[in-house]
């Protein structure tokens, strides 16, 4: 089964970033972009007409009480939420 990769579909004014062949699902393409900042998510599945539409934040929590005494008080976390699935009617 040949691997499916995922692509980061930007703003118009943008290139399109590809996340990497190790993500295999549309989750883990997501919280990646959500970990850089990315609230608008809509990935591209390579081979496909479809896209997966996520919306995504980051927040601040308390780290964790089995954390490494090196790790700050507070950590970033990545939340996203699936919108739903688009056709794209040609590439």
């Amino acid at each position: 089964m040949a691997e499916k990769k995922q692509e980061i579909l930007p703003p118009e004014t943008q290139r399109a970033t590809r996340l990497g062949s190790s993500l295999e699902s549309s989750k883990a393409g997501s919280v990646k972009a959500a970990n850089r900042g990315v609230t608008d998510i809509r990935l591209r599945e390579r081979g496909t007409k479809k896209v997966h539409i996520f919306t995504g934040e980051r927040k601040q929590i308390k780290k964790p009480k089995n954390a490494p005494a090196w790790m700050p008080a507070k950590i970033w976390k990545p939340f996203v939420k699936k919108v739903g699935p688009e056709k794209l009617d040609d590439l």
